[in-house]
């Protein structure tokens, strides 16, 4: 069944002169296209950027002693891999290299294996270096001092001991941080998580910073905190550069992968008695029919079609109200 707008226009016709401009803007009829449309969900969180637990890496000192140099003199001083830290004198490693040297030359003179295995591996346990275990077997000589070195690279976090200190065995010396990969703490409220599975692509945005940095999802804490009602998920970084700091405050922009939809503008829709209608072009100027259709909101401008119209179909936009009225009037619906 079709609809004409010939039986809304001949009654309008025999109305006086003064309302033809407001004839003639009701039957402006506008249509759409219904057209496929590539969306993505997006969600937008804040947050800040930590180190990572994995790159914290503690000094400590197997033995008691104390600082003969300081080379990492200063909070936040960046070291290198292999660096020297300090240089510290310890009576129990001063020994236990005095022993490994005896057990060389014993082991020269009478085979015993065991004994300097023994010894050397007391040295290390200690925490001497391979290196400086080597150049006693090599110069057979025992230095006084030992060296500690950075076993990573990265920042000075913590520092407690100064030059002269003296230190007691399995004291914290440094904490070094490396921050070649950092974390962004990001805060999501309870509503958000449903639609975490959703995101996959994450882009962080920080304030005075041009260089939009890719994240990758790596943990949602297993707990809220009740104070706020959020959520925190981890996201892994790459700070190669050294862009990123720590406590920086950042924006996370996260989309799902994108998807096709059949869509229509959110006014070329209307509901009737729990049925949603469009009113589609037909072969004939100037003739709409009806068709009940199945839809979804998208967003704010646009219905997803779940079923009832195709793509290209073309339907009225704009003037439902008119449709409306002329469909009544025909009893088309």
């Amino acid at each position: 069944m079709y609809k004409y707008l010939l039986a809304l226009i001949l009654p309008l016709l025999l109305m006086s002169e003064e309302s033809k401009p407001t004839i003639e803007q009701l039957f402006n009829v506008k249509t759409v296209k219904v057209v496929r449309l590539s969306t993505a969900k997006e969600q937008i969180n804040y947050g800040y950027i930590v180190a990572q637990d994995s790159r914290k890496v503690d000094v400590l000192a197997w033995f008691s002693g104390y600082v003969e140099k300081l080379f990492a003199d200063t909070l936040y001083k960046k070291v290198k891999k292999g660096e020297a830290l300090a240089t510290v004198y310890s009576p129990e490693v001063y020994k236990a290299k005095q022993d490994y040297l005896n057990s060389i030359n014993f082991n020269a003179k009478r085979s015993a294996p065991g004994m300097l295995k023994s010894a050397k591996a007391k040295l290390t346990l200690l925490g001497v270096s391979e290196d400086e275990i080597d150049r006693i077997g090599k110069v057979r000589h025992v230095d006084e001092f030992t060296t500690i070195y950075a076993p990573i690279s990265g920042w000075i976090f913590q520092k407690n001991i100064n030059q002269g200190s003296a230190f007691n065995a399995q004291k914290k010396l440094f904490q070094i941080v490396n921050l070649e990969k950092v974390w962004l703490e990001a805060k999501l409220f309870q509503n958000e998580l449903e639609h975490l599975k959703q995101l996959h692509n994450f882009k962080v945005k920080l304030k005075g910073i041009q260089k939009v940095f890719n994240a990758r999802k790596n943990l949602l804490y297993p707990m809220l905190n009740p104070k706020e009602a959020t959520a925190t998920l981890r996201l892994d970084i790459d700070n190669s550069e050294g862009v990123l700091k720590p406590g920086m405050y950042a924006k996370v922009y996260a989309t799902s992968t994108a998807t096709s939809h059949l869509v229509i503008p959110r006014t070329a829709a209307m509901r009737k008695n729990g049925t949603w209608y469009a009113f589609l072009a037909t072969e004939f100027k100037g003739e709409y029919e009806p068709v009940a259709i199945k839809l979804k909101p998208l967003d704010t401008m646009h219905y997803m079609v779940i079923k009832g119209l195709k793509e290209d179909d073309t339907i009225v936009n704009n003037a439902l109200f008119m449709m409306d009225s002329d469909a009544q009037i025909n009893g088309v619906y």
